[in-house]
């Protein structure tokens, strides 16, 4: 059975809540998500599945997500540079020196800029439908349209509509959906449910979308020395495989996983090759 821990960081005046999964004893795994994306973006599935595979699990909500701290719509003044240094706040809280981090979308930015500037914290990196770190080369497609069109909607939802909120989540996840499986409706609005309960202000996770960085990280994702494993969605519409191609070439020795039929997510069926992948990169580095 999984030992699951529940644990509440306070930092720079802030709390972040955590949550671990499987033996202190094994090798430490900090899941870091992507914007507006709380622990629950990270399935529990994979997060069983890895502890499962003899690695110490662990996720947390971001600021402005889930039970961490939020602030009011558009009243953040935190950059990423800041969301990078929660990362290592966590690690300290739970006795971690060092750890292999895996980053989806965001997070992968976030984590890249840790291996960077941190490089004695990081023993891997496992990077998941993202970009590269302070792009430098010719310009990599981004976002499709139909999800730009999405969410230009937003503006004019109505926050106290909770059905209206559900069905406007849902849609995104649909939108970020590869063709390679079903959209499974029913299990997407079970896991919006929960985002939904577990925050009182869902609102401010849109605060990432004004996100910046304080410093110039042009090219900085070449200096990465860790071992790098990069797995992205052949059909992202978020962040088109092109980036995650980008980053594979430019880093020695990193290598590259492409999932046919996967767009801008953690696609269920997928999960226990996944988690496998990971484990190895992990027992490899």
């Amino acid at each position: 059975m999984t030992v699951i821990e529940m644990r509440v960081v306070e930092h720079q005046g802030i709390r972040l809540t955590t949550e671990a999964f499987g033996d202190p004893n094994d090798p430490p795994v900090l899941l870091v998500m992507g914007a507006t994306a709380s622990i629950l973006g990270w399935p529990d599935e994979l997060c069983i599945t890895l502890a499962e595979r003899g690695l110490h699990v662990i996720r947390y909500d971001h600021r402005d997500t889930g039970q961490s701290t939020t602030v009011p719509p558009g009243e953040a003044t935190y950059a990423v540079e800041d969301l990078a240094e929660d990362a290592i706040a966590i690690l300290d809280a739970y006795g971690i020196d060092k750890a292999h981090l895996t980053g989806m979308s965001l997070g992968g930015y976030i984590t890249q800029m840790l291996a960077v500037t941190q490089p004695e914290r990081v023993a891997s990196l496992t990077l998941i439908a993202s970009e590269p770190l302070g792009w430098d080369g010719a310009e990599l497609p981004h976002i499709s349209q139909a999800f730009l069109d999405h969410f230009g909607t937003l503006a004019s939802l109505d926050w106290s509509d909770r059905g209206a909120v559900a069905d406007f989540l849902i849609e995104s996840e649909r939108l970020c959906a590869g063709a390679g499986a079903p959209f499974d409706e029913d299990r997407e609005r079970a896991r919006v449910e929960r985002v939904m309960s577990r925050t009182d202000s869902l609102p401010s996770m849109f605060n990432h979308g004004a996100l910046t960085t304080r410093e110039d990280w042009t090219g900085r994702f070449r200096e990465i020395g860790c071992p790098v494993l990069v797995i992205h969605g052949a059909e992202d519409p978020i962040l088109p495989v092109e980036n995650g191609r980008a980053i594979a070439d430019a880093i020695p020795g990193a290598s590259l996983t492409v999932l046919a039929g996967t767009g801008h997510e953690i696609p269920l069926m997928g999960i226990p090759d996944m988690a496998e992948q990971i484990a190895a990169h992990v027992r490899g580095s």
